[in-house]
């Protein structure tokens, strides 16, 4: 693993993330469609490029694993969510020719608005763990170097630290939830519910928000995971979940 060539691509993702939240506010005072066609280019673009590096953040990072990999994944999936949503404003503004086509453009950037209030904090977060983890990378050499591998004791307390930071990242997440967005904590709970009710017992995180209407009902649900109201496992690679003692497999 090449380690500068990692510190330099989270670096520049920190550079063009913190480019990002500069332009985003100068949503809320575009007061034409012309303007805020222009500024949703600008930020559609800045998406794309953050998209790329994190998607070259995670290639790096992939075969490591553990809590660098989650913060990677956790960027990347965020990095994702907002380019689509973008992506959804920027389709509707060229046909805004009458109410029904500004109601759509109005909900859509509604959409859009509500992800970002919890978007900036978690992709900082995700960046500052990236940034803390390469720091402790210190048994792996940079590209043309030989692996240097420590002994197992080291490497077992190395993963339990990884466990209970990734623990707490995901409390810290589901608390910022409950003090910013109480509604939304009721509201993936209850999604989760009527999901139960149709006959499906476990859950895919997708469905939840589709249901929900949370934008990140995945970070919610880890959380309802960890603190035992809900329960999550594995299957064909996906990750579902389902109310604590609600029915039997």
């Amino acid at each position: 693993m090449n380690i500068e060539g990692l510190k330099d691509l989270v670096r520049k993702a920190g550079e063009l993330h913190r480019r990002f939240e500069r332009e985003f506010p100068k949503l809320y005072e575009s007061d034409d469609i012309e303007s805020l066609h222009s500024l949703v280019r600008l930020l559609y673009s800045l998406a794309e490029e953050k998209l790329n590096l994190a998607s070259s953040i995670h290639r790096e990072v992939a075969i490591v694993g553990g809590t660098i990999e989650h913060y990677a994944k956790e960027l990347q999936k965020n990095e994702h969510q907002m380019k689509f949503r973008l992506e959804e404003v920027l389709s509707l503004l060229p046909r805004v020719n009458d109410y029904e086509s500004r109601t759509k453009l109005k909900t859509s950037i509604g959409r859009l608005v509500q992800f970002h209030r919890f978007y900036d904090y978690t992709v900082t977060q995700s960046i500052q763990g990236l940034s803390s983890e390469i720091e402790g990378l210190i048994f792996i050499g940079s590209t043309g170097e030989k692996e240097k591998k420590p002994p197992t004791s080291i490497m077992e307390k190395l993963r339990k630290v990884e466990e209970v930071d990734a623990r707490l990242s995901t409390l810290i997440a589901l608390t910022y939830h409950l003090y910013t967005h109480p509604s939304w904590v009721h509201k993936v709970e209850e999604a989760l519910r009527r999901w139960h009710s149709r006959g499906l017992l476990w859950v895919e995180a997708r469905n939840v928000e589709k249901e929900s209407g949370v934008p990140d009902a995945a970070q919610i649900l880890e959380g309802l995971a960890l603190i035992g109201i809900a329960e999550k496992r594995y299957r064909g690679g996906e990750v579902v979940y389902r109310l604590r003692g609600f029915g039997k497999d």
